[in-house]
């Protein structure tokens, strides 16, 4: 069975975290972060730095799905989370109230982002952002959910033409789901915000967040904790409950879509 190594730096320094999207998985990400902070520091880990971006508001039809109060409704999403955890437990993370890029131009100097967003469309701007970027996050960890069912896919952007090549490098959410790019109208058609609780669960499983965070945590506890994975992702259905494992098995990730990038030709005067 292949093996991820965790990069030695997260092992040894303080870690910085881009959490993006502070809605029915961000909020769930948000809490989990946070009891994974504890637990590392017990261990001896320095910690995780995390900044939450969300530019929405709470609205009526968040309370009951996310983790919001009614006291909360016509307050920013970000902010009213990150003062709740900083109270809490004890921490001095970060609210964004703006999208993922969209501050100054400059983003958040992550090690790891990880997206929380509802749309095809959100994907690629955030895709297109960490490829611009000069300092590539060492992964990019994805979650995303439909009304029963969900993944988690936990990818390392590509540092350049050899890199993206590199046979068992983990291949991002864009890389696996290539219809996210091409189908992009239809796969966000119904992503419109809904105007009740009611409504909501009409379009979502009440726990369904809940049921996609859990193996999102538990991939960054593995990776935090013993230092590599046997697996990069989960699937989750809860219709049939069931949940599988992404393994790390390039043959695994051919089968969702997954083309590996030919490596560059040799430079010239090289053999």
């Amino acid at each position: 069975m292949l093996e991820h190594s965790t990069h030695p730096s997260l092992l040894s320094d303080r870690v910085a975290i881009a959490l993006v999207g502070a809605g029915g998985n961000g909020s769930q990400m948000l809490s989990g972060l946070a009891r994974l902070y504890s637990a590392i520091r017990a261990l001896g880990h320095p910690g995780l730095d995390v900044r939450l971006y969300d530019p929405d508001q709470v609205s009526e039809a968040n309370l009951g799905r996310q983790l919001f109060s009614r006291a909360d409704v016509g307050r920013n999403k970000a902010a009213v989370l990150i003062t709740r955890t900083n109270a809490w437990f004890g921490l001095q993370w970060e609210a964004r109230e703006a999208a993922f890029g969209e501050r100054n131009g400059r983003d958040y100097d992550a090690q790891i982002v990880i997206t929380c967003v509802d749309s095809a469309r959100a994907r690629l701007k955030i895709g297109a952002r960490i490829k611009a970027s000069f300092r590539k996050p060492f992964y990019w960890m994805d979650l995303g959910n439909r009304s029963a069912d969900g993944q988690v896919v936990l990818g390392i952007p590509a540092w350049n033409a050899e890199h993206a090549a590199f046979e068992y490098r983990l291949p991002t959410v864009l890389e696996l789901y290539p219809e996210l790019e091409t189908a992009q109208k239809r796969l966000d058609r119904h992503n419109g915000p809904s105007c009740s609780l009611a409504q909501a669960l009409e379009r979502q499983e009440l726990f369904v967040n809940q049921a996609v965070v859990t193996p999102a945590l538990q991939l960054l506890w593995q990776i935090f904790r013993y230092g590599r994975t046997s697996w990069c992702g989960a699937f989750v259905n809860l219709a049939t409950g069931r949940t599988a494992p992404l393994p790390i098995d390039p043959q695994a990730w051919a089968r969702l879509g997954y083309k590996r990038p030919p490596p560059p030709p040799p430079k010239k005067g090289t053999r």
